[in-house]
C-alpha cells in the first residue's frame, strides 16, 4: 500500500491528504436540514449529515487527492451512528481508489494492540471465515507504550500488505512537555524516531517503508533533523494551514526525490466554505469550495518544493 500511496502522489503531483474530520458545526445547513427531516435531531440524524457531507467532499476532490486521512474520535462522539458514517466514508473512499489513513492513534500492549490493528487494517475470525472490520490501509498509532504496541500491527501490516504511521512529534503546543525531554543528552523525540526507522527496515516498500511517521508541520527544524534519522520512512504532517503551518516550513520533510512526506488539511479543505476566501460558493456549493482549496493547497505546496 506504500508502493500505491508514493505513486498516487507522483502521478498527481498533489502531495496531500485530505483529513475527514466533520465537526456538526462544518456541515451547512441545508444539509443538516434534510438528515433530520427523515432521521431527527438525533445521532442517527447527526450521522446521516456527516455521511453526506463527506460524500460530496469526497466526489468534489477524489480526482485531485492521493489519499484522505477520517479522524475516529470525530465520529465517535456520535456513538454508533457515528461509526457507521466512519465504516461508510472509509468504504466510499476506497471505492473511488483513494488511500485511506485511519487517525486512530490506538496504543496499547499484547492481545489488546493486535484487536486494534485486526479490526481496523485486518481481517477478524468469524467461524469458518474472516471479515474486514473497518479496512483502512494506513493507520495512526502511539508508541509510548514501546515495540510491545507496535510489533502487533506491524505483523498485521506484513499480511495485509498495510502500514502505520507511528507518532514521533505532534504539532500541538504542549508536545514538548513530554516529547522534547532529554534523554541521555537527545530529545525523546528523535530517540523515537530512530526506533521508528528500525522497526521500517522489517517491512520495507520499493523505496519507503510501510512504516511511516507523524510529524507536526509547526516544527520544521525538528522535522528536518527527523527526516535525516529516518530517510526511508514517510512522514504524515499534520497542522498545515489552520495550526500555523507554511508551505516553506515543509520543505525540510520531503526527501530530494520531491518525495517522502504527505501534508495534511483537514479544516481548511473540508469547512473551506466558511473562509472568506471562498466564500462566493456560499453553503450550497461547499464541496466546490473544497475543491478550490484542494487546488490551491497544492499549488503552494508544489510551489515551495520549486523553490527548494
Amino acid at each position: 500500500m506504500i508502493n500505491k500511496l508514493v505513486s498516487k502522489i507522483s502521478d498527481l503531483q498533489a502531495p496531500i491528504v485530505v483529513g475527514l474530520d466533520p465537526m456538526l458545526d462544518y456541515v451547512p445547513d441545508e444539509v443538516k436540514k434534510l438528515a433530520f427531516e427523515e432521521y431527527g435531531e438525533n445521532l442517527e440524524g447527526a450521522g446521516e449529515a456527516i455521511w453526506q457531507f463527506n460524500k460530496a467532499i469526497i466526489d468534489a476532490t477524489y480526482d485531485l487527492i492521493p489519499a484522505v486521512k477520517p479522524q475516529i474520535a470525530m465520529y465517535e462522539q456520535f456513538g454508533i451512528p457515528g461509526m457507521i458514517a466512519f465504516k461508510k466514508t472509509v468504504d466510499y473512499c476506497k471505492e473511488k481508489d483513494l488511500v485511506v489513513i485511519g487517525d486512530i492513534k490506538r496504543g496499547d500492549i499484547g492481545s489488546t494492540s493486535t484487536a486494534y490493528a485486526v479490526g481496523h487494517i485486518g481481517k477478524v475470525q468469524v467461524g469458518t471465515k474472516k471479515y474486514a472490520a473497518f479496512d483502512e490501509d494506513f493507520v495512526t498509532v502511539n508508541p509510548y507504550l514501546g515495540s510491545d504496541g507496535i510489533k502487533p500491527f506491524i505483523e498485521v501490516c506484513k499480511e495485509e500488505s498495510k502500514g502505520i504511521f507511528v507518532l514521533v512529534k505532534t504539532s500541538n503546543p504542549s508536545s514538548g512537555e513530554f516529547q522534547d525531554q532529554l534523554v541521555n543528552g537527545r530529545p525523546l523525540y528523535e530517540l523515537v524516531g530512530e526506533k521508528v526507522a528500525q522497526w521500517g527496515e522489517s517491512h520495507m516498500g520499493d523505496s519507503y517503508s510501510y512504516v511511516g511517521c507523524v510529524i507536526g508541520a509547526t516544527y520544521p527544524e525538528m522535522g528536518k533533523r527527523l527526516r535525516k534519522i529516518m530517510p526511508k520512512t514517510f512522514i504524515l504532517v499534520p497542522g498545515y494551514g489552520a495550526q500555523g503551518g507554511k508551505a516553506e516550513d515543509l520543505v525540510p520533510y520531503f526527501n530530494e526525490d520531491g518525495l517522502g512526506a504527505i501534508i495534511n488539511s483537514s479544516r481548511g479543505i473540508i469547512a473551506a466554505y466558511k473562509q472568506e476566501k471562498y466564500s462566493k460558493f456560499g453553503s450550497v456549493n461547499f464541496a466546490d469550495a473544497s475543491r478550490q482549496a484542494v487546488i490551491d493547497m497544492c499549488q503552494d505546496i508544489n510551489g515551495a518544493l520549486a523553490r527548494k
